[in-house]
């Protein structure tokens, strides 16, 4: 009974933030319900204690279903970096107690696998999804790592490989993680929140939240903070290119998975997916936002093509992981996607769309969704291509910036990478999502009418 209570309050804690617009630490120990774990909660801990404070729903910082002076001392101990134990609210507002200090993870997914080059901790991960266990390029040390199949995005996780490596912690990138929790008895099994980022509302996002939380569970708050000061910073750098925007001076966007040949439906993506937010804050307008479905799915919606093209929006955005050959950053090849792109265009439905007449289709990597930037990286390369007098920032700047100075990669995207095509023309002989040395060929195809603007 008493989680349930717990897992009750949790959610209207989190819905209580975000209309409120304060951030709050889902920590238990952040006794009076702000930002942190300082001394300002021992002094509510001491009013809680004396009965002239209210309990509040982080208060039982040891939890133990109390609040007497130990809550205290777990607190000093938080606030020190020398709690043995931390117990959270997690992505889906449930208890989550982790010991500590997390020697050996399993992460799964791009955004979680990141995370932890971001917080400095590779050397705690012992396993990893199949999808970071096979690039090289972006995973040079979680490659190494033993790869756990079955766990995400694939279904039939091996559990018992994954119990013999002695994990301390399971970051989990779905919020289903009940199967989880039952097949890995003894193991925290964390979904921390990353998947929901709130580009338009980022301080309060559950994403930042999620940051905060795992700086706390990894010892890195200081590598958590600096990330998460860029990450606003940025976000914040787009918004004062395309927050004072009129509605009319918004494009009409179409953003979707791509479609396979043969498709009967398209697949859009509801409000709260990162994909939507990546438009919105680029200064667009998702066709999107007239369905119900909208407002209430959690993921993707479908979508009946006649109605897209009824829509005929100004741009068309797809998104996709597996190309032949590959995209992202473990390929220099455009062909796989130049011919998608092609093969959509020909397609005789979508012909005499504006979209498709004025060059404005796009195919982008998953990546842009999926990784640790959270759309952040994605919504530049829209917002230069939905507005590209009026955006000065340079996506590709970005997202090296990104790459070297909070992964420690060393990736030069002039020379690789496949992330979005037609590329962003930045210069003479400079593109931007692509190798540079396309740069003729393109600039040809785009003369010809046979390339994106």
């Amino acid at each position: 009974m008493r989680y349930s209570i717990v897992f009750m309050l949790g959610l209207s804690c989190l819905m209580l933030q975000a209309s409120a617009g304060d951030y709050i630490l889902h920590i238990f120990g952040n006794a009076n319900m702000d930002g942190t774990i300082d001394e300002m909660d021992i002094d509510y801990l001491k009013e809680i204690i004396k009965g002239t404070a209210t309990t509040t729903m982080l208060s039982d910082a040891n939890f133990d279903g109390k609040i007497d002076e130990d809550d205290i001392d777990q607190v000093e101990r938080i606030i020190d970096d020398s709690q043995e134990n931390l117990t959270i609210l997690d992505g889906n507002g449930k208890p989550v107690t982790i010991r500590l200090p997390v020697e050996r993870s399993i992460v799964e997914h791009l955004d979680n696998s990141e995370m932890m080059m971001i917080l400095k901790r590779t050397d705690n991960v012992v396993g990893v999804d199949l999808a970071m266990s096979k690039s090289e390029s972006e995973f040079p040390e979680l490659v190494k790592k033993t790869s756990v199949p079955g766990f995400s995005p694939v279904k039939d996780p091996d559990y018992e490989l994954a119990l013999s490596l002695r994990p301390d912690l399971l970051l989990t990138f779905s919020n289903n993680t009940a199967e989880k929790v039952e097949k890995m008895p003894g193991v925290p099994v964390v979904f921390a929140g990353l998947y929901y980022p709130d580009l338009i509302n980022p301080e309060v996002s559950s994403f930042t939240d999620a940051v905060h939380k795992l700086g706390y569970i990894l010892k890195a708050r200081a590598d958590a903070e600096e990330y998460i000061d860029w990450h606003i910073g940025k976000i914040d750098e787009i918004k004062s290119y395309t927050r004072n925007m009129s509605e009319a001076e918004k494009p009409t966007v179409l953003i979707a998975s791509l479609p396979k040949e043969g498709d009967k439906s398209l697949f859009t993506y509801a409000r709260i997916d990162t994909l939507s937010q990546m438009v919105t804050l680029a200064g667009g307008r998702s066709i999107a936002e007239d369905l119900p479905a909208y407002l209430k799915s959690n993921y993707r919606v479908e979508m009946d093509p006649e109605w897209a093209i009824e829509k005929d929006p100004d741009y068309m955005i797809f998104i996709t992981i597996v190309l032949t050959p590959p995209i992202g950053y473990d390929s220099d090849d455009i062909t796989g996607i130049s011919q998608a792109l092609d093969a959509f265009k020909s397609r005789p439905e979508y012909a005499n769309l504006t979209a498709v007449r004025n060059n404005h289709v796009y195919i982008i990597n998953g990546n842009l969704r999926n990784d640790a930037s959270k759309g952040l990286i994605g919504a530049a390369y829209l917002a230069r291509i939905f507005h590209p007098d009026e955006v000065k920032m340079d996506p590709e700047d970005l997202h090296q910036e990104y790459l070297h100075k909070f992964l420690g990669l060393d990736y030069d995207l002039d020379q690789h990478g496949v992330f979005i095509y037609p590329p962003i023309v930045k210069g003479q002989g400079k593109l931007g999502g692509i190798p540079d040395r396309y740069y003729e060929m393109y600039e040809k195809e785009a003369k010809n009418g046979t390339a994106g603007a």
